[in-house]
């Protein structure tokens, strides 16, 4: 099920990529090029578990295209992945990392495994062995992975000190994500959450909605919907929605968010805790200004999206509404701020990373902040304009102005 879930993202973000490719006026070979990674690797992965037996893994890394420069892109550890969405996602940075103009192609990793299930040794083990088993294709000048969905700064660390030993030098720019005091950046935690952040604000000011009072619902509360809650609701916004995968809560005068923090575990569940929960289903048709589906992907479909009552919907996960959802809403007027321009904030802050790890020069947190918004905003303004003036969707525009400098690197290297 998870595979096939899977391979329909993978296949209607190769329907975009070509759709975009066709508007910018390039050939059937670079479609043909672009629509698939050029690179990816299986690989087995043998960990010795706490109890004496030897567990196999399977992981894999995706390579985009390295027109541009190195691929750059998260990995995750979760039972679900699978090679068609792990080759999505690759796609997708590559589409984050054309709209913030970074000198990167898109790269994504992935172990099928349980992190929630497995102790912090065998955790270890695993993040050695992954990079033990991809490193001939990643590195400073390669591939540069970071965190994803349930890996974090502690794997990053383990995953640094196994390709340090390996090369036999000190690779800090090897990997981003990375605790502060082995190269991490200030600002990394929080980067996707704020990113998102930028983009509520220009959409509410492009509908004319005030910030303060605004009811925001979020779906998911991991990493990015938790950082969120809070910046919304030190915003002076109405969090009136929250969920995780047991449930949602809600409360139309606005939750008590530093609470609700407080209380979440480290895999971001919380709702267990209270006896009155809405289901998933009934929060992302909650009337409110913004929505954001921050949790895992086809979450707004053709079923549900005529029933929205939201004004806004912003991708802060990675596919989360389909293409046919999205037509649903473009033509309800509804504005629809992509995943691939909305949580471009954590791969923008990785390069800042990358870039202060090369120069062995470290910036302050409100010098990433200031140059994470600055190009959010450009992005954003970008797509905006090519959605206006080319009468496309969002998402559309979102894909044309991510794939446009990679076909062009693409053209002049004479690949094409």
């Amino acid at each position: 099920m998870a595979d096939m879930k899977a391979h329909d993202v993978l296949k209607s973000t190769q329907i975009v990529i070509e759709q975009a490719l066709r508007k910018l006026g390039h050939s059937d070979s670079m479609i043909e090029l672009l629509k698939e990674p050029m690179r990816l690797l299986t690989v087995r992965i043998p960990v010795k578990m706490d109890d004496g037996t030897t567990q196999v893994f399977t992981g894999y890394r995706s390579q985009h295209n390295d027109a541009v420069g190195p691929t750059k892109g998260g990995v995750r550890f979760h039972p679900g992945v699978t090679e068609p969405e792990v080759k999505a996602l690759s796609i997708w940075m590559s589409l984050k990392c054309g709209i913030a103009d970074l000198p990167y192609g898109g790269g994504k990793g992935g172990v099928i495994c349980d992190p929630r299930k497995m102790s912090f040794g065998e955790l270890e083990r695993l993040s050695r062995g992954y990079v033990r088993a991809v490193s001939q294709i990643v590195g400073p000048s390669k591939d540069i992975p970071a965190p994803d969905v349930m890996t974090n700064s502690q794997i990053m660390a383990w995953m640094m000190d196994e390709y340090s030993r390996i090369r036999e030098f000190d690779s800090p720019g090897f990997i981003t994500g990375k605790p502060i005091v082995l190269g991490g950046s200030k600002g990394r935690e929080t980067a996707t959450a704020r990113g998102v952040v930028i983009m509520i604000e220009e959409a509410l000011a492009l509908r004319q909605i005030e910030m303060n009072g605004a009811r925001i619902v979020i779906q998911g509360f991991g990493n990015a919907g938790s950082y969120l809650a809070k910046f919304m609701h030190e915003a002076g916004a109405r969090v009136i929605a929250i969920s995780d995968v047991n449930g949602a809560l809600y409360n139309e005068e606005g939750l008590d968010i530093p609470y609700l923090l407080e209380k979440r575990d480290s895999f971001g569940n919380v709702t267990n805790l209270f006896p009155n929960t809405i289901t998933n289903d009934e929060l992302l048709e909650l009337d409110c200004d913004v929505l954001v589906p921050a949790a895992i992907e086809n979450q707004i479909t053709e079923v549900n999206a005529p029933k929205l009552r939201a004004r806004i919907v912003v991708e802060a996960a990675n596919g989360p509404t389909t293409l046919e959802a999205t037509q649903i809403l473009t033509e309800r007027g509804v504005l629809l701020v992509p995943d691939v321009l909305a949580s471009a904030g954590g791969v923008i802050v990785s390069y800042f990373e990358w870039v202060q790890n090369n120069q062995g020069y470290y910036w302050d947190e409100e010098e990433v902040d200031r140059k994470l918004k600055q190009m959010m905003i450009r992005g954003f303004a970008q797509i905006y304009e090519l959605h206006q003036t080319r009468k496309v969707d969002m998402r559309l525009a979102a894909y044309m102005a991510g794939v446009r400098k990679m076909a062009e690197a693409v053209r002049y290297r004479g690949w094409v």
